[in-house]
């Protein structure tokens, strides 16, 4: 599998990277059998990072991951995140330290790779997002000890919130890393929005970021599963998605999914999944592109796709016409 440079980290981590989080659902709710099997296969199939945090599962997740990497014995890197919830927020400095270090015992690690704040960033700071002067004030200081401490490698941030806030955040703050959203249906934290888009404008977030040497993880990449073009959800995952940075329902964005058929039919990819991950994985910014499942069958068809490559500009350029066609008025796209 294709490795990237995670920015200035100077990582180099898988294209796909495997997503351990209650979305998929496998790795928090899953059989210990099938979550062994899963992390092996992937790492057999050239995986190199892996995501968790410690809200999958209320540490579920890290304690699964954690368990599985000691017994393969498997030098991979990973990442954890730590969310500051409303009633923690007098003390940010305080929460931080007590996620990671509960963190590290679930996992059985002395450090971790990436360690990333889990809230938005916004220029009002409403909960649970947070101000830029306060991630630069509180956060960061705090982030930068653990790195001292070398309990941490490097830190970065989920980069939601408000374009401005994020771009100051990443100038100044000294993060390595960001979780962006980047997908099929909505590309813009990369490129314009196509015309006539009722997509939120994520103002190129990823591109700015990836011009600081910051090393970009794309997320819903699928658009928490709407890119199946299906409404079913796994019995393994949690039953309602709502969107992030996409359409006003999982439900539109089901539907917009499935105006992209045709690029499925006239055979650029075996199916919608395939299609968004080779979409996903295209752009030089972007290093890897975090993928859960709820089934070895959804990782195995992840690594196929990825394997595929990227998709051939025919494909992106029916792709642009599809977007550009006439939507109805209550279309996401």
């Amino acid at each position: 599998m294709q490795q990237r440079r995670l920015g200035r980290t100077g990582l180099s981590v898988s294209v796909l990277g495997y997503g351990c989080g209650a979305i998929g659902g496998l790795m928090v709710r899953g059989t210990q059998a099938d979550q062994d099997r899963a992390i092996g296969r992937a790492i057999d199939a050239g995986v190199t990072y892996f995501d968790t945090a410690a809200v999958y599962g209320d540490g579920a997740s890290e304690r699964n991951l954690g368990r599985v990497l000691r017994a393969l014995g498997a030098k991979v890197a990973v990442g954890t995140k730590v969310r500051i919830f409303p009633q923690q927020r007098g003390n940010i400095a305080g929460t931080i330290t007590a996620s990671l270090e509960a963190s590290l015992e679930r996992l059985g690690r002395d450090r971790v790779d990436i360690f990333q704040l889990h809230n938005p960033i916004t220029l009002s700071g409403e909960a649970p997002a947070f101000t830029p002067d306060a991630i630069l004030g509180e956060a960061v200081p705090a982030l930068e000890k653990l790195r001292g401490e070398g309990k941490v490698r490097w830190f970065g941030i989920t980069g939601l919130g408000d374009a401005p806030a994020l771009r100051r955040v990443l100038d100044e703050g000294g993060f390595a890393t960001a979780q962006m959203p980047y997908n099929i249906l909505n590309p813009s934290g990369v490129a314009p929005l196509p015309p006539g888009s009722a997509m939120p404008d994520l103002g190129r977030v990823i591109q700015h970021a990836a011009s600081a040497d910051v090393g970009v993880m794309a997320i819903r990449v699928l658009a928490g599963g709407a890119l199946s073009g299906s409404e079913a959800r796994s019995p393994l995952g949690v039953p309602k998605v709502d969107p992030i940075a996409s359409g006003s329902s999982y439900a539109d964005d089901v539907e917009a999914a499935r105006r992209l058929l045709p690029l499925v039919e006239a055979g650029y990819a075996a199916d919608l999944v395939e299609l968004a991950l080779r979409f996903a994985m295209m752009p030089e910014q972007v290093s890897t592109v975090l993928v859960g499942t709820s089934s070895l069958e959804e990782l195995d068809h992840a690594v196929a796709a990825v394997n595929r490559g990227p998709l051939p500009e025919e494909a992106l350029s029916m792709l642009g016409g599809l977007q550009a066609a006439p939507q109805d008025a209550a279309s996401p796209v």
